[in-house]
């Protein structure tokens, strides 16, 4: 049986927990994780993510966190312990699946900035050119992203919920599109509002002001 606290929560971790008095403070709350898939508001939460984190490590040791990111959907959730994307044209990856090579663990870090809310996850990756999965190459591929070069597919092990403090709102443009479109619409409907008005009363000053 795993939980993230089994992954996470190391010797020398365990140290520092007893050393600022949180060791076991987490117990119960991890001991019911054990083995826990992915709930409707995970995969609901990682389906509508346009950018996240993973991080591999090398063979000395060194950690390696790349950036990935696409159309809100790019990531998508296979099953309950299992969640992918593809990659296209552009970035080759040499890093990323030279570490998994060597060690296939990887850490997932997704967050949403406007909602000051973030998911990480521990678990095993597979990285594998298109010609080599064509059936995950069209689980994964979105539509108008052009030829899928790559695909990775990553076993989730162990997820948790991080504290959301010290995280600042950000929006991408869809969002704040959501945010002031209202209020956009609003303005443009009184701002056609004051030209028409504005029209009509030069229409009245230039009719008082023209000779009989």
């Amino acid at each position: 049986m795993t939980s993230y606290a089994d992954i996470m929560f190391t010797t020398d971790v365990l140290a520092q927990q007893a050393e600022i008095g949180s060791k076991g403070k987490y117990d119960a709350r991890y001991q019911a994780k054990q083995d826990e898939p992915l709930g409707q508001p995970e995969q609901a939460f990682l389906a509508a993510r346009s950018t996240l984190y993973i991080a591999t490590v090398n063979s000395m040791g060194w950690p390696y966190i790349q950036h990935r990111g696409g159309p809100v959907g790019f990531l998508k959730v296979l099953d309950p312990f299992t969640i992918g994307f593809a990659d296209y044209l552009g970035n080759r990856q040499v890093i990323t699946k030279g570490n998994l090579a060597g060690d296939d663990r990887i850490s997932v870090f997704a967050i949403d900035y406007a909602r000051q809310t973030r998911l990480k996850l521990q678990g095993h990756a597979t990285l594998l050119n298109a010609e080599e999965a064509p059936d995950l190459v069209a689980q994964l591929s979105t539509e108008g992203q052009g030829r899928v070069q790559r695909v990775m597919r990553i076993r989730v092990a162990a997820w948790d919920w991080n504290c959301p403090q010290f995280i600042t709102p950000r929006f991408d443009t869809a969002e704040m599109t959501a945010l002031v479109g209202p209020e956009l619409s609003r303005l443009e409907t009184r701002n056609t509002e004051l030209e028409a008005e504005v029209a009509r009363l030069r229409d009245q000053l230039r009719t008082r002001n023209d000779p009989d």
